[in-house]
């Protein structure tokens, strides 16, 4: 069953493909052919078109799982024609002309907010020194140094880039909710999952890097999203 259906994974922003270290092994493991998409973050655009080249690349029914931003890029890679199920983690998941920016702004700015800064080449950045108690604070310190010296910086435009028509809207969806997420307020991700109508809900007391801190947990979901295409 595992072998029927290609994975690719899809990080945020402030992170890569390494981001999903807990959660490669296990499913490589269970022999789904499993592939960490490496984005820009230059654009929307550039990520969607990464992430669709990827999984179109995997020659049969893929399955998208993005984290954070990453839920911005699915929505919209998930058009290509052999992508056959959406899973969000603590992510974005926008209609259409919706921006990151834009849903910031419906409510008070999360914590993690005032640790993020731009630099002189119009990239942000999550301050080192505050990046374990904003972005994952549930993991232990030498992984959250690691995550933190390594991160990946977005493209400050990516915030103002609007989705066009979601994949959610016509292709299956499964969401995951961290309870504790410092970077997405928490009823904002409550409110994309009662909006999308997933085929299931499932809420962790995670911060916002849950895929790191409770990948036992995301892993069943990513699972329970492959077994309903098979």
């Amino acid at each position: 069953m595992a072998a029927q259906i290609n994975i690719v994974l899809v990080h945020g922003a402030w992170g890569d493909g390494s981001h999903w270290r807990h959660v490669i092994p296990p499913l490589h493991a269970k022999g789904y052919r499993v592939s960490a998409v490496q984005n820009p973050l230059t654009s929307l655009a550039d990520d969607i078109d990464r992430t669709t080249r990827l999984a179109a690349a995997q020659n049969g029914p893929t399955l998208l799982v993005g984290h954070s931003y990453g839920g911005m890029v699915i929505s919209g890679a998930g058009h290509a024609p052999n992508v056959v199920g959406l899973v969000y983690v603590a992510a974005f998941a926008p209609d259409e002309g919706e921006t990151p920016g834009g849903i910031f702004g419906m409510r008070e700015p999360p914590p993690g907010a005032a640790s993020i800064a731009p630099d002189d080449n119009g990239f942000l950045w999550i301050a080192r020194d505050q990046f374990h108690d904003n972005f994952c604070q549930d993991v232990d310190t030498t992984e959250a140094l690691v995550m933190a010296l390594t991160q990946k910086p977005i493209a400050a435009r990516c915030f103002g880039d609007a989705s066009g028509p979601p994949a959610w809207k016509v292709k299956p969806s499964w969401y995951q909710v961290s309870s504790n997420d410092r970077m997405i307020p928490p009823a904002t991700e409550r409110w994309f999952a009662e909006r999308m109508q997933p085929r299931k809900t499932i809420e962790l007391a995670a911060g916002h890097a849950s895929m790191a801190s409770r990948p036992v947990e995301i892993i069943a979901l990513i699972e329970e999203a492959a077994r309903s295409w098979a």
